[in-house]
């Protein structure tokens, strides 16, 4: 009885969890995939993912140190873009496929993968599940770097884990850093 409890207990804990995962790495790509439920509606969730970026986005994890630079343009060709002094700019992704509340799909490198011969596809789903959202991200890699792009692929997860768990918290609590949390060395 107490196994068959525990195990309720998983099934019922286990979805409230943030699950990531290198699905695959090899030298010319990867494939990271993060999991979790947010403890707020499908609509709740997509408006701060697309409209608040700069609201949960790390600064650590921005060109000009400032998330608020950040934008998404949530239509087709749109741009997942940074302002930078005098007149500069990122662009990180281009929008390729958006369902609003459902799914959101860009393309591009980011960060220092844009300086290889690299590009990949991030993928956000947004599933409903009773009040919450069951969001799945996965950032799939692909192209050449010398020592091989599978060199990137646990950083890049630890980036990608960061602003998924970001989002979460901003999205549940109004603050993306969540309770507890050390800023990362």
């Amino acid at each position: 009885m107490r196994i068959k409890n525990l195990l309720l207990l998983l099934c019922v804990l286990a979805p409230a969890m943030l699950g990531a995962d290198v699905m695959d790495s090899a030298s010319n790509g990867f494939t990271l995939r993060v999991a979790t439920v947010i403890h707020a509606p499908v609509a709740d969730v997509y408006d701060r993912l697309v409209r608040h970026v700069g609201d949960w986005w790390s600064p650590d994890h921005t060109f000009s140190n400032d998330a608020h630079n950040l934008s998404i343009d949530d239509k087709p060709m749109g741009c997942f873009c940074e302002k930078l002094p005098n007149n500069g700019g990122v662009r990180h992704a281009e929008v390729t496929l958006v369902m609003p509340d459902k799914m959101l799909v860009m393309s591009g490198a980011f960060g220092p993968l844009q300086r290889f011969g690299a590009t990949g596809t991030l993928t956000f789903v947004l599933m409903p599940l009773h009040n919450d959202t069951r969001l799945e991200v996965t950032y799939a890699v692909g192209g050449y770097l010398p020592d091989g792009l599978n060199t990137w692929a646990a950083p890049v997860d630890k980036v990608l884990t960061e602003q998924v768990t970001r989002l979460k918290s901003y999205v549940e609590t109004g603050n993306a850093t969540p309770a507890g949390a050390k800023k990362p060395q």
